[in-house]
């Protein structure tokens, strides 16, 4: 029996595997960081029984409360990945599987390999309305690339998406995966109208370093890229600072940052109506969305999700906050469940890389309605 996880977004740290009923595994810390969460390891085994995983130090992670009605994901063939049996003590996530097959990949959510990451921009960049921009380099020397899609032209709206700055997040890049392949399908309506009075700006992903890594929430050097949008640097923060600076020079006229939540199981918005620019304008335009994402998709839902910030006391360092105070316009946090969506749950899968795509998707009629009011 052998358990690795020496491979690209890889993560667990093997205590002991000798009995199938008994297996201690830990999941290792971003590198120059105490957040973990993510775990993604193969377990090879002879053994035809039922296998008992326990990951031991669950009960330090970054979000504890995230284990509680957590259903962790495997996969014999690394593209249809399944929830399995899985409980939290108190202690340790304990995960019971009988295994159909000598390999399976376990993950704390489906994964969203470098190699599909690559696929993604190469596929899109292909269609005639979409341009590939590298940004620059990561510390870990990998590109940073910007998807930019449609014709700029006077008049029209500048939308920015950007997803995974926390890199265990997978769900999020699963999203702009469903949000590309509509937009760019020259048969949809909705991207069409769309792509006559905007230009989107994707990043389908803004920290490769720390997917490749294995890490939950941060870059190669350890540094929470959600808290430093005022002040980015080069040296700690090149994938904040090259975006910022590409946002600088085109403008924003809506963004969406793409995120995944560990505590709350569903799909929510976090708006900006901290920031100290907060207007009825963009209180308006805050209520417009949510409507048009509620009427788009049944999978979206208002009830659940953070606390407001008070009036003029937003974090900055967020990036849909910045965006929102610099460019005085519409600017949200979407978050999507590691857990399942209980609006709609789903036993077998839960909330899952294709529901997330079917989301990104939904997310553009939504973005439709609000279009032509961002000016």
């Amino acid at each position: 029996m052998k358990i690795t996880s020496q491979f690209d977004s890889g993560n667990i740290e093997v205590i002991s595997a000798t009995d199938p009923a008994d297996i201690r595994l830990a999941i290792r810390k971003d590198n120059q960081s105490d957040f973990y969460q993510w775990f993604h390891f193969r377990l090879n085994t002879p053994h035809i029984e039922a296998h008992t995983i326990k990951i031991t130090n669950v009960n330090g992670s970054a979000y504890p409360d995230g284990w509680k009605d957590y259903q962790a994901v495997a996969s014999y063939d690394r593209e249809n990945w399944f929830r399995v049996d899985t409980e939290y003590n108190g202690k340790e996530l304990v995960i019971t599987h009988y295994p159909e097959a000598e390999s399976i990949y376990f993950a704390y959510f489906a994964p969203y390999s470098y190699e599909q990451h690559l696929d993604l921009l190469q596929q899109a960049h292909l269609h005639d309305r979409c341009q590939l921009v590298e940004l620059g380099d990561t510390l870990d020397g990998r590109d940073m690339s910007l998807l930019v899609i449609g014709e700029p032209a006077e008049g029209k709206r500048n939308i920015w998406i950007t997803a995974r700055q926390h890199p265990g997040e997978t769900m999020a890049e699963w999203f702009v995966e469903g949000l590309l392949d509509r937009l760019l399908d020259d048969e949809d309506a909705v991207a069409r109208s769309l792509l006559d009075e905007a230009v989107f700006y994707v990043v389908p992903n803004m920290n490769p370093d720390g997917s490749v890594r294995g890490h939950l929430r941060t870059n190669a050097i350890g540094v929470n890229l959600n808290r430093e949008w005022q002040t980015p640097s080069m040296e700690k923060s090149p994938e904040v600072y090259l975006v910022r600076e590409k946002m600088m020079q085109v403008g924003v006229d809506m963004y969406l940052d793409v995120h995944g939540d560990e505590n709350i199981p569903y799909n929510f918005l976090a708006g900006s109506e901290g920031v100290p620019c907060f207007d009825e304008r963009m209180s308006a335009l805050e209520q417009s969305f949510r409507a048009a994402l509620l009427t788009a998709s049944p999978e979206f839902q208002n009830e659940h999700g953070y606390e407001v910030d008070a009036p003029g006391k937003a974090n900055l360092t967020v990036a849909s906050n910045w965006v929102a105070e610099q460019f005085n316009c519409l600017a949200f946090t979407l978050e999507m469940p590691f857990k399942d969506n209980d609006k709609l749950p789903d036993e077998l899968y839960g909330w899952s890389d294709v529901r997330s795509m079917k989301f990104g998707r939904d997310s553009l009629t939504a973005i439709l309605a609000v279009a032509g009011s961002l000016r």
